[in-house]
């Protein structure tokens, strides 16, 4: 994508509001709706807040790794209420098609202008069970699907995350100490009501869910210590320092900067760059650095440079190793906890990253800023993308 000062105001991608819903324990709180539930709200809130009408939005483009197919974000437009002539493009890259959803309508608009509601969702709740076709028709059911062959390794999640642990010497010291510092955040911000900013509650049996229920405002240093290895025996990857199976969705607006102006929203997220990279699928936790690295050198920007760091914690031990590998202080990132605290839910997770970073912003309105998000991928992948803070 050419930079945003090479391109006219007309198709300068702008993220202009950012929204999510409480972010909840997979079969819990929100285990009665289905994915396109989940959004549809949260597609509504974003049209009210940024003042832009459901007939101009160009595309709904939405990420989400293990749904039933079948276009989510197709069926989400339509849920929500949007007119038959707004189409929807569902994203599939696991754990980053959140982010990737977002780094898609933003080249959109920079190819030629337009609106777009972009993020992602996930149900792990109500995900379907899946299964492959055996030779006698019989179903052989599986966890999850294969993301590399195996000749080249395909791990599971948490073994991958003792591969990197490993690799890069990360103790299991560093890695609870991490998870702990997430789950103070988390608890502080709630508390300061910034989650509440830029949550849309949604209905349950029991009434509103409002907040996240993933914070741990008793977890200790001692609680921490009397996990045991969870993946790997005498391993350093345990619950406690790995993310937990969320619901949740998150979503943005994306526009130019003239309809942006025409709108007259008072501040955005301008797109700079993007960037998505490929590692060795036995160290997939280390590809948010790989992308990043290359973002940032690309746009001239050093590590240092940038105020506002958004991860994925899916597990500390990647988490302080790409920190690690980018010269970024574990304390810099995450400002308020991440999802080692609020969970996981892999296809809208890279979207709450960027949700994040806009709330973050919006708390010094006065000054320019620079805001990265990352967010490592199964099968060895990465995606990163760096935002300007501006005002309007």
């Amino acid at each position: 994508m050419p930079t945003p000062e090479a391109l006219p105001a007309e198709r300068q991608p702008v993220i202009i509001a950012a929204l999510r819903t409480p972010i909840c324990r997979a079969n819990g709180q929100l285990k009665h709706l289905r994915a396109h539930e989940l959004l549809a709200p949260v597609v509504n809130a974003l049209l009210a807040q940024s003042g832009a009408a459901p007939s101009e939005v160009t595309d709904l483009v939405i990420g989400n790794a293990v749904g039933g197919g079948g276009n989510v974000a197709r069926l989400a437009a339509l849920e929500a209420g949007l007119p038959v002539t707004v189409p929807g493009l569902t994203v599939d890259r696991q754990c980053g098609s959140g982010l990737d959803a977002i780094v898609l309508a933003s080249r959109l608009v920079a190819a030629g202008g337009g609106v777009y509601l972009a993020g992602g969702v996930e149900s792990i709740s109500t995900a379907p069970l899946r299964a492959h076709r055996n030779d006698d028709g019989e179903p052989a059911f599986f966890a999850r699907a294969q993301f590399a062959p195996h000749g080249l390794g395909d791990p599971d999640m948490g073994v991958a995350a003792e591969n990197v642990a490993a690799e890069f010497g990360i103790s299991r010291s560093r890695q609870d100490e991490f998870a702990l510092r997430s789950h103070r955040r988390a608890v502080a911000a709630a508390a300061d009501g910034a989650f509440g900013r830029e949550t849309v509650p949604l209905p349950s049996a029991s009434g509103m869910v409002s907040a996240d229920d993933g914070p741990r405002p008793r977890l200790t240093e001692a609680l921490m210590g009397r996990f045991p290895a969870a993946f790997v025996e005498s391993g350093t990857v345990t619950a406690g320092n790995s993310c937990f199976d969320a619901d949740g969705a998150a979503a943005v607006v994306l526009t130019s900067l003239a309809r942006a102006r025409e709108l007259g929203v008072p501040d955005a997220l301008l797109v700079l760059g993007t960037d998505t990279a490929g590692v060795e699928p036995r160290l997939l936790g280390i590809g948010a650095a790989s992308a990043a690295e290359r973002l940032l050198a690309s746009q001239a920007v050093g590590a240092d440079d940038v105020e506002l760091v958004e991860f994925n914690e899916a597990f500390a031990s990647q988490t302080l190793a790409c920190l690690g590998r980018l010269g970024i202080g574990p304390e810099r990132a995450n400002a308020d906890g991440g999802a080692l605290a609020l969970g996981h839910a892999y296809g809208a997770s890279g979207a709450v990253l960027v949700t994040r970073l806009l709330e973050q912003a919006r708390r010094t309105p006065d000054r320019t800023k620079l805001a990265l998000a990352m967010i490592s991928i199964a099968g060895g992948m990465g995606t990163a993308a760096l935002f300007r803070y501006v005002r309007l």
